[in-house]
């Protein structure tokens, strides 16, 4: 891993594909231990999280369903505190137990908007389950169920995060370079 350009910006290794799956393999092992009984319909909010949840479905041991929803939330570098959903929900999810998978959880208020929709639609119950978080920016009044590794607040890209849609094909996740 060297510091690599994407656009404008310069980036430099941070988290190495080994790392992320130590920490999934150790939320997939809660996950397995806690709701192996629920049938959950585990919820992928695209596009970031998609290497994570791919990564995460390979280790889940019990029967369980995938969707996805698909919400922006970002413009460059920063949050434009405004999320929009770009494809919504098609199931029925009525007294469904959730797990939301969602690759990074900084400010939190995608996952606000996502769980006050779930609420609407009459889930059973929502567990939250993020491969970062970055604690000091996050401003979310929910707990996070499951959580693989927490950062400072960095923008980071790799693993399926981007920036300006590039860079999510990263295999190891990168940060900026101020």
């Amino acid at each position: 891993m060297s510091v690599i350009q994407i656009l404008d910006k310069k980036f430099e290794p941070y988290i190495s594909y080994n790392e992320i799956e130590l920490a999934i393999d150790k939320m997939a092992k809660k996950i397995n231990d806690e709701l192996k009984d629920d049938l959950p319909v585990f919820l992928m909010i695209l596009n970031g999280s998609f290497m994570f949840g791919a990564d995460l479905m390979k280790r889940i041991d019990f029967p369980c369903e995938v969707s996805f929803v698909k919400v922006a939330s970002y413009a460059g570098t920063k949050s434009t505190e405004e999320v929009k959903e770009l494809i919504g929900l098609n199931e029925d999810l009525k007294g469904r137990n959730v797990v939301i998978v969602e690759d990074i959880i900084d400010s939190g208020l995608t996952i606000d908007g996502i769980l006050k929709d779930l609420k609407n639609k009459g889930v059973k119950s929502v567990k939250i389950s993020t491969l970062l978080l970055k604690p000091k920016a996050f401003k979310g009044s929910y707990d996070i169920d499951y959580v693989g590794m927490e950062i400072p607040n960095d923008f980071i890209v790799g693993y399926g995060l981007d920036y300006n849609q590039l860079g999510r094909n990263l295999k190891d996740i990168y940060k900026i370079v101020e």
